[in-house]
């Protein structure tokens, strides 16, 4: 074996766990969002996120975990009473997402769905780990306001 060979080795096996680790801190972003909604709001529960993991079956699981982790997050930020424009937080750009990840098994389209695939990974994850440090807070006891005489 060259030492070509041994370099193209290696560097393929440190971009494959780059790759890993980054894709292990995504799955924990994902799956403490989903342990910070109450049992009552999840809709998936949080170690499921990590069946991403699976290559081919992450292609449809992504959709899945991006469907019921915008739903339970809505429901918790409903709960809690805090204010959000969003019905189920990260939806949208989630399934997005994922659309641009199936496309890229495809040739040719690739190229370009890669290229947005990694930013709207980027901003959702982003997005994600916002909404989880809003859950941080406290909940909000809502009360509620009192009736005004006439």
């Amino acid at each position: 074996m060259s030492g070509a060979h041994i370099i193209q080795i290696f560097a393929g096996l440190m971009s494959l766990g780059v790759f890993l680790f980054i894709t292990v801190f995504y799955n924990l972003t994902l799956s403490r969002a989903l342990k910070k909604c109450s049992p009552a709001s999840r809709t998936m529960e949080p170690g499921l996120v990590w069946l991403l993991l699976i290559p081919l079956f992450n292609l449809i699981w992504h959709f899945l975990v991006v469907i019921a982790l915008g739903k339970s997050l809505g429901n918790e930020i409903r709960a809690r009473g805090i204010a959000n424009a969003e019905p189920e937080p990260g939806k949208t750009l989630g399934i997005a997402m994922c659309v641009c990840a199936a496309c890229c098994i495809i040739p040719i389209l690739n190229i370009l769905t890669g290229l947005a695939y990694m930013v709207l990974w980027i901003m959702y994850w982003s997005k994600i780990a916002g909404y989880s440090r809003m859950l941080d807070s406290p909940p909000v006891a809502v009360t509620p306001a009192p009736i005004q005489g006439i």
